[in-house]
């Protein structure tokens, strides 16, 4: 039992969990739109999503909360070298014109981590709510306008739906972080349960996923994808309605972040059926 742990705690703690989820919300992006599967972009993006995740960890901008990050931080750090080393050979595979379109996104990334505001003392994730918005921001480009552009398809309204959605999503399954978060956080670092509360911030996540659901039926005209989204709504209200300070280690780390992988089960299951 013990070894399990140590490997789920790996399996988190080196955001192999997170890399998963955004593969699935790309791979959700290519079902809506039905784009073809192009592995060598799709893996440039898994590994992308490690390698960002554990530089902004290692760069000491996500304080480090838990001591099983911390004991096998040197593990992890050669584990993020060779999957940057992937992610380096998946950009070769692709073209240039998608890599272009990645720089902005990538900029955000490094931003976020590495302070450039009031004396260089400051970075993205410091500045009240910025946080949030840039990380939605990265997801809903890597998973919605990178596939699209990289396809060749033309970026129509029903994809700007789609990235607005993304957004909203990626927005609210954050929030149980926050809340988890709230007595780590910095006292400078206001997010959105410390500046309106916890129960206000489950009230703004319900109408963020109200938009993201009506949304869903104004650029969704098949029942086949519809259903599995509805599915996945009720699942992130349960989940974020139920989401508290003292929450389990596993709550938000690992269920929470599973739900975009739910969302793709749910849809290929509806598919096959």
């Amino acid at each position: 039992m013990r070894f399990l742990k140590l490997i789920l705690d790996f399996y988190l703690n080196a955001s192999i969990h997170v890399a998963f989820s955004v593969f699935a919300l790309v791979r959700i992006t290519e079902f809506y739109f039905d784009l073809p599967f192009n592995a060598n972009r799709d893996y440039f993006i898994f590994f992308s999503t490690i390698t960002g995740y554990n530089f902004v960890k290692f760069a000491g901008v996500a304080k480090l909360h838990h001591r099983s990050l911390t004991n096998g931080l040197k593990t992890i750090q050669i584990f993020s070298f060779l999957c940057f080393l992937a992610m380096c050979y998946f950009a070769y595979q692709i073209s240039l014109k998608t890599l272009l379109y990645c720089i902005p996104l990538e900029m955000l990334t490094l931003l976020y981590a590495i302070p450039f505001l009031s004396g260089f003392h400051k970075n993205l994730r410091e500045v009240s709510f910025l946080k949030i918005v840039v990380v939605a921001l990265v997801w809903a480009g890597f998973t919605v306008l990178i596939p699209v552009l990289d396809s060749g398809a033309k970026i129509t309204l029903n994809v700007v739906f789609l990235a607005i959605q993304r957004f909203l999503i990626v927005v609210v399954l954050i929030l149980p972080f926050d809340i988890r978060d709230v007595k780590y956080d910095a006292i400078f670092l206001q997010t959105i349960p410390k500046k309106i509360g916890v129960e206000k911030t489950k009230k703004l996540g319900l109408t963020l996923m109200i938009f993201a659901l009506v949304l869903e039926y104004i650029f969704s005209p098949l029942t086949i994808i519809k259903t599995p989204f509805m599915i996945f709504f009720f699942i992130v209200i349960i989940l974020l309605m139920r989401a508290k300070i003292e929450q389990p280690k596993y709550y938000s780390s690992f269920l929470v972040e599973a739900l975009p992988i739910v969302w793709l089960l749910l849809l290929l299951g509806f598919h096959n059926f």
